[in-house]
């Protein structure tokens, strides 16, 4: 890009902040107008909820303040180029997404739209787009060397187990019988699924254990519909409900950034903290990390609302009495009573500074979080005001990919 033009993108930040969420409002409705065929690569409930505008949003305002200094956008390019590949965008599709960019602009700018203006945009966009083209064709080649397979692959669904009264496990084996290379403890699998009305949607899901050579197993809660014109939770709903033992589904391979790094010194604790169904990639990361650092002391801990939604109790307590090295700890916010003697938690309430002092004196450790948005940020913060170093927390949360 000529150096006039980042002056240029720059100039559009103040614009960009104010009225970012409407242009990606906009956006999103001329995209999916103009070029319907493209909805198939998003999560309705994602639109409806705003959070997928959000994050474009953000994205526009990210990429305008650094488009001249690429390393600053290095991980989040690499995150959402996973995300690409994980769906299957290919180069023909930049094109829709920046014309349609474009268009918007001139829309919601009106005259403050100048020709200069969209001009820097329409050079800033095709250089985003090169860089991820370039990167996205690297994973895909990677995805067939390692995994033996890029787009979608035939899976039979071999068990069902429910973990809980919301979250069921689902085994899947591929159906050729060739057997399964490793993924990162941490990754994720893209299913394509033809819904009831015969049209297809694809969802990510973690891997929920340790790399096999057999299966993959994901753990998928059941989210509540709402609205049905919201479509929220249509997959989830559908595993549930319409997928038996025997049936066949299509998976993409394995995909994502947020994987476990151990590192050199075998004495740095790992800590893990879950927040509902974001314990899936963490228990993937958890079984990795106690067989192949025996010596590193490991901690989980695990965020739920209650007794009836707190998932791998069983798998965790087995874990709990064979590892010496991992401690294990149950914060439930509102436990419902129980029947019997047994306790299924240790303390009750919201994570907090006192229960991170008890359980963690030195907070010099890796820290791996994954649960919903704003308990990651909530946890960030107490973190942070202990002292731990931001290179040093691991965060994900489950939506739409991060901004630049």
């Amino acid at each position: 890009m000529k150096p006039e033009t980042f002056d240029i993108i720059r100039q559009t930040l103040p614009v960009l902040e104010q009225y970012g969420e409407k242009l990606a409002d906009c956006f999103y409705k001329n995209m999916f107008r103009h070029n319907p065929e493209i909805k198939t690569f998003f999560n309705p409930a994602h639109q409806n909820e705003g959070t997928q505008q959000r994050a474009l949003a953000a994205a526009l305002c990210g990429y305008a303040q650094h488009a001249d200094n690429p390393q600053k956008l290095q991980h989040a390019i690499e995150l959402i180029a996973h995300k690409h590949v994980a769906l299957g965008i290919k180069p023909e599709h930049y094109p829709i997404v920046g014309n349609n960019l474009l268009l918007t602009l001139r829309e919601v700018l009106g005259e403050a739209a100048t020709d200069d203006i969209i001009d820097a945009w329409a050079d800033a966009y095709g250089v985003l787009a090169g860089l991820f083209i370039d990167r996205e064709d690297d994973l895909y080649h990677q995805q067939k060397v390692q995994h033996g397979w890029q787009g979608f692959k035939a899976f039979t669904l071999i068990r069902r187990h429910q973990e809980c009264s919301n979250i069921t496990s689902f085994y899947l084996r591929p159906t050729d019988s060739l057997p399964l290379q490793a993924y990162l403890p941490g990754q994720y699998i893209t299913l394509k699924i033809q819904l009831a009305d015969a049209s297809q949607a694809m969802r990510n899901y973690s891997l929920s254990a340790a790399p096999r050579e057999d299966y993959f197993r994901i753990s998928v809660k059941k989210e509540k519909t709402r609205l049905p014109e919201h479509d929220d939770g249509v997959v989830s709903n559908r595993l549930h409900d319409s997928f038996n033992e025997g049936d066949q589904l299509l998976v993409g391979p394995p995909c994502g950034v947020f994987t476990l790094k151990l590192p050199v010194a075998t004495d740095r604790r790992i800590v893990f903290i879950a927040g509902g169904i974001g314990i899936t990639p963490l228990l993937a990361m958890l079984h990795h990390g106690l067989a192949h650092s025996p010596k590193r002391p490991f901690t989980l801990i695990q965020l739920a609302r209650d007794n009836a939604v707190l998932p791998f109790y069983e798998e965790l307590s087995v874990l709990a009495r064979t590892y010496e090295n991992f401690d294990w700890h149950i914060r439930l916010s509102q436990p419902a009573p129980i029947l019997g003697t047994e306790k299924l938690h240790h303390s009750v309430g919201r994570l907090d500074t006192t229960l991170l002092e008890q359980l963690l004196p030195d907070p010099q450790a890796d820290y791996y979080l994954c649960g919903p948005s704003e308990m990651i940020k909530a946890t960030l913060s107490l973190l942070q005001q202990r002292g731990v170093d931001r290179s040093a927390i691991f965060t994900e949360f489950f939506g739409p990919s991060q901004p630049l």
